[in-house]
């Protein structure tokens, strides 16, 4: 394991700076943290998690896919598809981290996302063990240790040091470029403060959910309760909830005329609006009631069904921090499973 002194974090990002852009979450003027890339100045933020998730990085909220341009009768199609450098996201949470696999199974399934794959094959992830886990976390419920998140390089904060372990290739080259600032050192450090961040989860409010009524056979049964209706009545259909969520890769694509030309470009959408996937006969689903149910029926039961049960979820806890009526997913567990 390989050990920088905390007063040498900044000289770490400067050093990594020339090689790559790099992405570490920062607090803004409101006191918010997100990700923003480096430049000297920039203060790493030690709070929990950014407001929105490092899925923004593969997965951009817009993304231009191609231009039309018109001479008459004659149409020409520019593909706006450009290949990335390589860049590091620093700090990612074992939560977010998590996500990005399961972002994977719908982007580089067949027909692989171009776009996508291009963004994941040049991103280096350097996650960060969470010390101390919030209220509203629950990810220890989808089989992830915030202790011992994944990625390329996983790093542990304490207040003398950061650790550092290469996890593969990617990770042995960023470290090597920051070799001199770093040296050997037992783990003796990290397992102290993975044991204490342990004591703090298994205290949190919804460290042991109770998931075992979702599942395939009870599909029907969950689906036709009664209970959506009565947990639908306070939902907005903001989207809140979708846009902070990490999991959520639902897109609409669209067209604008930009006075030379037509771009064609694709932009997040909420299953949560009463236009998502509007067809010309109208939308499926035409309440609230049923676009609620939708999104977590996805999160809890159809997507562990046909992902070898992966929940699409990973617990980072976003939606019970942003939901403006405080109905979120935790609720909708612990409301159906009492049923």
């Amino acid at each position: 394991m390989k050990k920088l002194p905390i007063e040498k974090i900044d000289m770490f990002f400067q050093i990594l700076s020339k090689e790559y852009p790099i992405y570490l979450p920062v607090d803004n003027k409101s006191k918010v943290a997100e990700f923003t890339k480096y430049e000297d100045g920039k203060e790493w933020s030690e709070q929990l998690n950014t407001v929105r998730s490092a899925k923004d990085f593969f997965f951009p909220q817009v993304e231009n896919m191609m231009r039309f341009e018109t001479d008459g009768k004659k149409i020409e199609v520019y593909d706006m598809y450009e290949e990335k450098e390589d860049f590091i996201i620093f700090g990612v949470r074992a939560c977010d981290v998590r996500s990005f696999s399961i972002l994977d199974s719908v982007y580089l399934a067949e027909p692989v996302d171009s776009f996508y794959k291009n963004r994941r094959d040049h991103g280096i992830v350097i996650s960060m063990a969470c010390t101390r886990p919030n209220t509203t976390c629950f990810c220890e419920n989808f089989s992830i240790d915030p202790t011992n998140p994944e990625g390329d390089v996983t790093a542990w904060r304490t207040n003398e040091a950061v650790y550092f372990q290469a996890n593969n290739d990617k990770g042995e080259k960023v470290l090597s470029k920051v070799a001199r600032l770093l040296v050997e050192d037992s783990n003796e450090k990290v397992q102290e403060q993975k044991k204490k961040t342990k004591e703090i989860l298994n205290r949190l409010p919804f460290h042991n959910l109770d998931l075992s009524y979702f599942k395939e056979e009870n599909t029907m049964e969950i689906f036709q309760s009664k209970l959506w209706e009565t947990m639908s009545e306070s939902c907005l259909g903001c989207g809140t909830c979708t846009f902070v969520c990490p999991t959520c890769q639902c897109y609409d694509i669209r067209e604008y005329n930009t006075g030379n030309g037509i771009e064609r470009f694709r932009c997040w959408d909420s299953c949560m609006y009463s236009d998502f996937t509007k067809m010309a006969h109208g939308n499926p689903r035409k309440s609230q009631v049923e676009r609620f149910r939708q999104r977590f029926m996805h999160k809890l039961v159809y997507a562990p069904t046909n992902n070898f049960g992966v929940y699409g979820c990973v617990g980072c806890g976003r939606c019970v921090e942003k939901c403006p009526v405080s109905m979120n997913i935790i609720k909708v567990i612990k409301t159906l499973e009492e049923k």
